[in-house]
């Protein structure tokens, strides 16, 4: 573990860059090597991996996964925070030419100098959903992957339906992957210590539902039906369709009086595919 980065470490390149972590961009540091070490084995990280990491911030999580990957690519916003990584990662004994540090926003991220196998992030509260969306929708050779996110996030992101927590961005997600929650950590791993808990959660890519016009038709079917939640879908789809929404959606084979908070990703599917067939009729 002394290769790795701890709290007087991290404070330490903090003040050399007269850092002063922001809240806009969501800069909690991980500052205990041994939660770092935990993500990495739970991500099931190989000799073979090309890890791709979001937010790797100061680079405690950088150093774990150069420890087993073959490759690492980290995105990162922070100006400061990236050209910095380089020089940590050479400090500590790393070879540099493992580490590639692209200075972007994840979010509008689309294309990659190496194909990432697997995702390993840090993702704050604002961003994390649409981030790994964006990572799942554009980087299919990533298998799996661990993203440290808000407790409240995480449970959002596992529910099943006709749950509380269900919604938009658990079915998205459903959509590429299999998820679920494999840890919780502590506040204390962090500086500065934010106000809420994090967890882990683990995905696992499965084939996509079915093919891209079939994707585009169901999310925008799930977007109308979680905008108007607690309306019965005749209603909260019936701007989506020309013909009548009734119609289609018992020709899904959906209760046209059901909510969207009860249907899986898959009984979406039928309802977009029953939306294919609406735009593509005269």
């Amino acid at each position: 573990m002394s290769n790795l980065l701890g709290a007087a470490e991290v404070r330490a390149l903090a003040d050399q860059l007269n850092l002063k972590p922001t809240k806009k961009l969501g800069q909690n540091f991980v500052v205990d090597a041994n939660t770092c070490l935990k993500i990495v084995k739970l991500a099931t990280i190989e000799k073979s991996d090309i890890a791709l990491e979001i937010g790797p911030g100061l680079g405690s999580l950088t150093l774990a996964l150069l420890e087993e990957a073959s490759q690492v690519i980290a995105i990162e916003i922070d100006s400061r925070l990236a050209d910095q990584l380089s020089i940590t990662a050479a400090d500590r004994g790393f070879d540099q030419n493992k580490l590639k540090v692209i200075n972007d926003d994840a979010i509008s991220v689309r294309d990659l100098p190496f194909k990432p196998t697997v995702l390993v992030a840090n993702l704050p509260y604002n961003v994390s959903v649409p981030v790994l969306l964006n990572i799942l929708e554009h980087f299919p050779t990533i298998t799996r992957g661990v993203i440290m996110v808000q407790s409240e996030v995480a449970d959002r992101l596992v529910a099943v339906a006709n749950n509380k927590d269900y919604g938009s961005p658990t079915v998205k997600a459903n959509w590429w992957a299999n998820l679920k929650i494999v840890g919780h950590v502590s506040r204390s791993v962090f500086w500065p210590i934010p106000n809420v808990d994090s967890s882990l959660v683990r995905f696992d890519r499965h084939l996509p539902a079915a093919g891209e016009a079939e994707r585009a038709a169901t999310f925008a079917v799930i977007d109308h039906a979680f905008a108007k939640r607690r309306k019965m879908l005749r209603s909260a789809l019936s701007q989506l369709f020309r013909s009548n929404t009734e119609s289609a959606l018992i020709q899904a084979g959906i209760d046209p009086t059901s909510r969207g908070e009860v249907l899986t990703v898959e009984q979406f599917l039928k309802i977009g595919k029953q939306l294919l067939n609406d735009k593509s009729t005269k």
